[in-house]
């Protein structure tokens, strides 16, 4: 037994840099992101969630060319050094692999950063939602106990009875 969980606990890192790849991976082929966000601000699109779902944000086209060989959607019409300094501030003019090692380093470090779209860390964005998460984890285990237990006792008891 003492064998077996002196395993899982050495599987623990392996685990969470499997999931950390993944999503980085993810992430990382995904359209969209903090450029695309801030250009769509730029050129006054609406950004708010529920008009994405909706399709009713608004789209503006431009005739201008300035930006058409851009790998944003809503690069035309902004300008090259716009989308340069924006692509720096958020890391983009670096390579995949020295932004997946920085972002391992950081999380090492318990520096996860601030986020794109609201203007908080991600600790303190964790410290506000905490609560309401540790009481829903709490309250699913409870419902799910108070049915699972009477559930397998029926369960068992059903089972004795037809031998």
């Amino acid at each position: 037994m003492r064998q077996y969980i002196l395993k899982r606990l050495l599987l623990i890192p392996f685990t969470l840099w499997g999931i950390i790849t993944v999503n980085f991976a993810i992430i990382q082929l995904a359209p969209g992101g903090p450029v695309d966000y801030v250009l769509a601000q730029y050129r006054g699109m609406n950004t708010d969630t529920t008009s994405q779902i909706t399709g009713t944000a608004d789209i503006q086209q431009t005739s201008t060319n300035d930006s058409s060989s851009s790998k944003y959607v809503g690069a035309q019409g902004v300008p090259e050094d716009l989308i340069k300094a924006l692509e720096q501030q958020f890391g983009f003019d670096k390579p995949w692999y020295y932004r997946y090692a920085k972002m391992i380093k950081d999380y090492v470090c318990f520096d996860f950063g601030k986020s794109y779209y609201r203007d908080k860390t991600i600790t303190e964005l964790i410290k506000e939602r905490l609560p309401v998460s540790v009481s829903l984890g709490l309250w699913s285990t409870l419902i799910i106990y108070l049915i699972a237990i009477p559930l397998g006792i029926k369960k068992a008891q059903t089972d004795v009875g037809s031998i």
